[in-house]
């Protein structure tokens, strides 16, 4: 239950530096000097400049991406507070410390690929393209069935009524619980593909955050996986642990 001071936190981190970019992209602000400071700090003034003048479609990718992120904070934050039925589990400080670490650099991490005019005080026209359309409607999709899933498993624990009965593990079944063990750790990476291709496709950048969260996913849904095989004996042999057919 205290993942959701991840979201506490990610919620009003990130809707702060969404505000900030909104207001350099469409009322012709500036951005904070800090992250001017970042920028070149972490080498980016250069190589964005470079990379980012070929169109406005380019630099509104950072915005709705940000904003992509910023929903996906709130959904689950509603989703920690008034659908999930915790256990009494705990979790471990080094865990709670990078969790609340990683919802606050993930977002930095969206505005550090803003480009060196949108600083400069120049407002953006929109440019919506083909990759800004599919990424939004990955994310619907992907966001569709991690919440399913998230009720899937809150109702375990409920009565029909919807009254909280135990707090016992029990296995899942519907959406795609069908297929693998944990669906809504591998919407959860299916959401952060989906950002990647609202930037294009050619961030490497948010391809790397990718990365981590495949293998951070990846780890938790093989333990949960173990988790079902060892304790029930009835539990469906053809379920893989995170991905469809494939792992």
């Amino acid at each position: 239950r205290w993942f959701t001071h991840f979201y506490v936190v990610s919620v009003l981190w990130n809707g702060f530096l969404l505000i900030w970019l909104f207001q350099a992209e469409f009322l012709g602000g500036s951005l904070p000097s800090w992250i001017q400071h970042m920028h070149h700090a972490l080498g980016r003034d250069s190589q964005i400049a470079n990379f980012y003048l070929q169109a406005d479609k380019e630099h509104f990718s950072a915005l709705l991406v940000l904003l992509l992120l910023w929903l996906h904070s709130c959904r689950r934050l509603a989703e920690c507070l008034w659908t999930s039925v915790f256990s009494n589990g705990v979790i471990h400080i080094v865990q709670y410390c990078f969790g609340l670490g990683y919802y606050i650099a993930v977002g930095s991490t969206v505005l550090c690929q803003v480009p060196t005019n949108v600083r400069n005080g120049k407002e953006l026209s929109v440019q919506i393209c083909w990759y800004h359309i599919a990424g939004v409607l990955m994310y619907i999709w992907a966001s569709l069935h991690q919440h399913r899933c998230i009720v899937i498993l809150a109702n375990l624990r409920k009565s029909k009524s919807g009254k909280v009965v135990n707090l016992s593990h029990n296995v899942p079944f519907g959406d795609w619980f069908e297929r693998v063990s944990c669906p809504h750790y591998f919407a959860e990476l299916l959401l952060y593909v989906s950002m990647a291709i609202t930037l294009g496709f050619h961030n490497v950048t948010w391809w790397c955050v990718v990365m981590c969260v495949l293998f951070n996913q990846a780890l938790a849904a093989v333990l949960c996986h173990e988790f079902y095989q060892k304790n029930f004996s009835f539990y469906p042999k053809h379920r893989k642990a995170f991905i469809p057919f494939v792992f």
